[in-house]
């Protein structure tokens, strides 16, 4: 086979052509993130003119040929180094590169999510400068051979490359990869993951069109617009440099943010309560990024039985006094500042919350979680939750018992419900406290939490019309409005009340 060379003549019995292809996967960061110079060397403005003229005789009729091939002019700038970059977190080059790989990998065919890796996405070699004639496709700086995975290096700094080959259908619709930057061990980074789904491959007799869906498996920006998911569109330029494969270039900018950003600690003033009992909570958000943190937002969870006093809430920074506005619904709390946390600075929030007797009955255990934005990017990070535990101790109410009793209709006036004599629903029964209790539609009511000792309860005729009290046969101090009880420590003990229609009509059972 015979290179044609540009604006040279090629005379030969029969002239194959090949066209090449390049693709720029276009970066996932604008254009004005500042690119290593060495990175940049290759992109000067100039000028490309490609263009090849022909002669050949056909030995079969001694007939000649000749002509000119149409002219390319090239804007070089999509087509050289087309470079991917690992940046920090909030888009500059990192301090040092050393240890940090990429890699591309086929998905693992067994995982239904797509999200595990598989193989290593095997990438055609490539040499850098290209040998005319000897079948390897022409690489790209820094990654000269195409290597997978690639070890990124300080010169140029953080910046790597990729060529996928549609010559083996990497290139088709459907194609998934996952793109990983695995950072050195015990790095303050984690690895990173992204998604490339490549949704659509047209093209006219000019140029193609692909199109890609970029998506972060870790929830990580993959932008400097705080995206996790974004969706491209390249062109596929003709290229003359390449001969004899059709490569694309598979360029992905990657932003690497700490593992931890930020740090919510949530402490008591005391480990364990009663009913009646009034805790301080604190709230320390830590900033560990490399930049200032605002928009914070604490939710706070409390346990039941905990009653939040709003006016007890206050805010600092270094000993100054930050303003902090509350939100409550039901046992949620969210607390909220617009002052911006400098990096290392500590915000802390205090609160109190007062026990009632319900909090017996929960597990004294609250969570809290924090949301902030970087001020650099407005990424937003997270903690949390962040857990307090408080044992209840019963306190006064230890030796408490409880009152139950019945309202109903009585038909043999012996004070005590048997079958077919049914409760009466909405009885009202006033406590010597002042305590108001209201039956249920089976006539039934309960007082937990009651002192031991004498207590006395008296029905409200006025709650139950169409009804007076029912006489009482056996016992004659029941034939009162009102019933003593004497509960003892942590005892149970009866009231019932036993009423009768006023009119001489059947009680319906």
């Amino acid at each position: 086979m015979i290179r044609p060379q540009k604006r040279k003549n090629i005379t030969s019995s029969s002239l194959h052509l090949r066209l090449t292809v390049a693709v720029l996967l276009g970066s996932l960061l604008p254009a004005n993130i500042h690119i290593p110079a060495q990175a940049q060397q290759s992109q000067a403005t100039l000028s490309i003119t490609n263009q090849a003229t022909y002669t050949y005789t056909d030995s079969a009729t001694n007939t000649q040929y000749q002509g000119t091939s149409s002219q390319l002019n090239l804007n070089p700038t999509p087509l050289v180094d087309p470079l991917g970059r690992i940046l920090g977190c909030g888009g500059t080059i990192l301090p040092d590169y050393t240890g940090f790989s990429v890699g591309v990998y086929e998905p693992n065919p067994g995982d239904p999510t797509g999200t595990e890796l598989g193989q290593l996405v095997s990438l055609t070699r490539t040499e850098l400068p290209d040998i005319p004639n000897n079948n390897i496709p022409g690489g790209r700086s820094p990654n000269i051979e195409n290597s997978n995975p690639y070890f990124i290096t300080n010169n140029p700094a953080g910046v790597y490359n990729f060529l996928l080959d549609p010559n083996k259908g990497q290139t088709d619709p459907g194609k998934r990869y996952i793109f990983v930057v695995n950072p050195p061990a015990n790095s303050i980074y984690q690895q990173r993951r992204i998604k490339i789904e490549i949704i659509s491959n047209t093209g006219t007799s000019d140029n193609n069109v692909v199109q890609y869906v970029a998506s972060s498996l870790d929830g990580q920006p993959i932008n400097l617009q705080g995206e996790t998911r974004v969706e491209g569109t390249v062109v596929l330029v003709p290229n003359a440099e390449l001969v004899g494969l059709d490569l694309v270039a598979f360029e992905l900018t990657t932003n690497m943010c700490q593992t931890n950003q930020v740090q919510l600690v949530k402490t008591g003033d005391r480990a364990t309560a009663e009913p009646g009992d009034t805790v301080i909570y604190r709230l320390s958000v830590r900033n560990l990024a490399d930049t200032d943190l605002n928009n914070v937002v604490v939710t706070d969870n409390l346990p039941l039985g905990f009653n939040f006093l709003a006016k007890s809430v206050r805010g600092e920074i270094d000993g100054q006094q930050v303003a902090i506005t509350t939100e409550r619904s039901g046992n949620t709390v969210t607390f909220r500042t617009n002052i911006n946390i400098p990096t290392e600075k500590v915000l802390n929030i205090a609160y109190a919350a007062q026990l009632t007797n319900d909090s017996q009955r929960g597990t004294g255990r609250n969570s809290a979680i924090v949301n902030a934005l970087r001020v650099d990017n407005r990424f937003s990070i997270k903690d949390g939750p962040a857990i307090h535990q408080l044992k209840i101790r019963p306190g006064i109410v230890s030796d408490c018992g409880t009152i139950i009793g019945r309202v109903f209709v009585d038909k043999n006036f012996d004070g005590e419900q048997q079958p077919g004599e049914r409760g009466v629903a909405n009885a009202v029964i006033f406590l010597e406290d002042g305590n108001r209790i209201t039956t249920d539609p089976n006539g039934l009511f309960s007082v937990a939490n009651v002192l031991p000792g004498s207590h006395t309860g008296v029905l409200d005729l006025t709650s139950v019309p169409g009804y007076t009290l029912a006489p009482n046969r056996k016992f004659r101090e029941r034939n009162s409005q009102s019933r003593l009880v004497r509960l003892e420590p942590g005892g149970l003990v009866r009231m019932n009340f036993g009423v009768t229609p006023t009119s001489s009509e059947q009680v319906k059972k």
